[in-house]
């Protein structure tokens, strides 16, 4: 209850003090003046406030940004209806509207340029350490410090992702400081490093357990720092060719996952369908946010698969052929009876099950871009009015979802630490981890060896198979894009899609606005390849 309340507290502060200035400028609330810096309290209602910026899930009624079936489109597992082959020919010019309709990277890489999640983190990391000290143990000052440098992390971790270079900004910022307000973009190796150490604090300072599921915690940090340190890793290796560097963030990786899968807390359930759909957290979430009627606390994200609701976005026949028959062998080896039968109704039988998991079993016109609907966010007892032919319940339409999220799953981790070990040559030890989420699909016991197994000592081998036990495992969870820029593959597999796509385009050009406000900005090579 008390986060929720917070939660409906934070979101009205915010109103009022988010802005989308080149920085934002100081707030005229009282959650930035001395005055409100008093307690604990105080300090966890201010950075309750990240949490729907920063986390899918945690938005409210129809603001949950980045929900399954809607804006999830570039990348090759979705298609929509009357426009995929119009878009699979576009490429930004820009990246200036915070509108969730952009197409391409606007869709789930994260900001536009807008540094005013930053500034929310550097006046957090400033109050507390200048006005706090006397008012906060030693414990909980370090705690917070923590929880604002993991802040200030994640959202330069999101910014280099989408723009390349970036002005840094480590303290406050006055609107009136136009030198320091205004200045050329930092090399993207210098703000990684002061990333990395963020990073490398909160996962030193924020508390092992602070209260349950909904809030962050050192293992939530770890499972996130686990994520971008990956990525930027990837980015060093495939796109920056510094092996140096990436070694230094495949490590910070391996030691952010082994923090959580070494902590005991978490585990793989074994029914898949669990995780999705309920109303209680598992073992297998590391971050879970959970929502409450009685308190207006709902979201929409059900209402993208209840059946009843048209969608435009659907799974493609390339992420239908990605799932493995129930001998553990792709389509084309298998020998499982009718393996190349497309048909829904042979797919759920011949398929590892969290195929059936993900998506309904018949085909369904109000799917209107492939027939095949994503039902992986809803119980499947949600399901039964289709056959009776009823409505959903309530809870399950409009923006009145009752159903926790999963922000980030333990096999996310685990998977992320296989794809880490294999970069540092450890190939055969990540095989075990892969198959632990694999096993799964296919009903065995997690930590058994079953018939599913994968084993190699090929680098590049793994990394394809990797690449695809994330990509069943986490379907319509918003990381295919992420993983296919992480592996160096985004060019090759969007290009053999139709996309025209060029190794300029895996970061945004600036908005030429924020170029005309600030001339000392330098602009992304961003070259457009000539249309078909």
């Amino acid at each position: 209850m008390r986060f929720k309340i917070y939660m409906i507290l934070t979101g009205i502060i915010f109103l009022f003090t988010n802005c989308n200035d080149v920085l934002d400028r100081p707030s005229l609330t009282t959650s930035e003046d001395d005055a409100y810096w008093t307690s604990e309290d105080r300090v966890r209602l201010y950075a309750n406030a990240f949490y729907t910026n920063f986390f899918v899930g945690y938005g409210l009624k129809y603001e949950t940004t980045y929900a399954p079936n809607a804006n999830y489109t570039f990348n090759d597992d979705a298609v929509r209806l009357s426009t995929q082959t119009q878009f699979g020919r576009t490429v930004p010019t820009s990246k200036g509207s915070t509108s969730l309709d952009m197409m391409w990277q606007s869709e789930f890489t994260g900001p536009t340029w807008n540094f005013a999640w930053i500034r929310k983190a550097n006046v957090m990391l400033d109050r507390v350490s200048a006005r706090m000290k006397d008012i906060l143990t030693e414990e909980q000052y370090n705690h917070w410090m923590g929880i604002g440098r993991f802040f200030r992390g994640m959202e330069y971790a999101r910014l280099v992702n989408v723009f390349g270079d970036v002005p840094y900004y480590d303290t406050e910022v006055l609107n009136t400081d136009k030198d320091a307000l205004y200045k050329d973009r930092t090399p993207r190796n210098e703000v990684m490093d002061a990333v990395y150490d963020d990073f490398d604090f909160a996962m030193k300072n924020v508390r092992l357990d602070d209260g349950d599921a909904q809030y962050v915690n050192r293992y939530v940090v770890a499972a996130f720092v686990s994520r971008w340190a990956l990525f930027e890793a990837s980015w060093q290796k495939y796109y920056y060719k510094n092996d140096e560097r990436a070694k230094k963030f495949f490590e910070q990786a391996i030691a952010a996952a082994d923090l959580v899968m070494s902590s005991g807390k978490y585990d793989i359930v074994t029914d898949f369908r669990s995780l999705f759909g309920s109303t209680k957290s598992t073992k297998d979430c590391i971050l879970y946010r959970t929502y409450d009627a009685d308190k207006g606390v709902t979201h929409s994200i059900a209402s993208t698969c209840n059946m009843n609701d048209p969608t435009d976005v659907g799974p493609n026949l390339d992420l239908i052929k990605a799932f493995i028959c129930t001998d553990g062998k792709d389509w084309q080896t298998s020998a499982v009876a009718n393996a190349a039968d497309f048909t829904l109704s042979n797919l759920i039988k011949t398929r590892d099950a969290r195929f059936e998991a993900s998506f309904y079993n018949k085909p369904t016109p109000r799917a209107k871009s492939c027939y095949l609907y994503v039902t992986k966010f809803i119980p499947r007892s949600a399901l039964e009015y289709i056959e009776k032919g009823g409505s959903p319940a309530p809870e399950f339409q409009g923006e009145k979802n009752v159903t926790g999220y999963p922000v980030i799953r333990y096999a996310d981790v685990i998977l992320m630490y296989a794809e880490a070990l294999n970069q540092n040559g450890k190939t055969a030890e990540a095989c075990k981890y892969l198959n632990m989420t694999r096993r799964r699909g296919f009903g065995y016991q997690t930590t058994e060896t079953s018939p599913v197994d994968l084993q190699t000592t090929d680098k590049a081998q793994f990394a394809l198979m990797v690449e695809q036990e994330r990509r069943v495992e986490l379907a319509f969870e918003n990381h295919r894009w992420f993983d296919l820029i992480r592996t160096g593959r985004a060019v090759e597999v969007m290009r053999s899609k139709g996309f025209s796509l060029n190794e300029t385009n895996l970061i945004c050009p600036i908005p030429q606005k924020q170029i005309d406000v600030n001339p000392k900005l330098t602009q992304n090579d961003y070259r457009i390849e000539s249309r078909n």
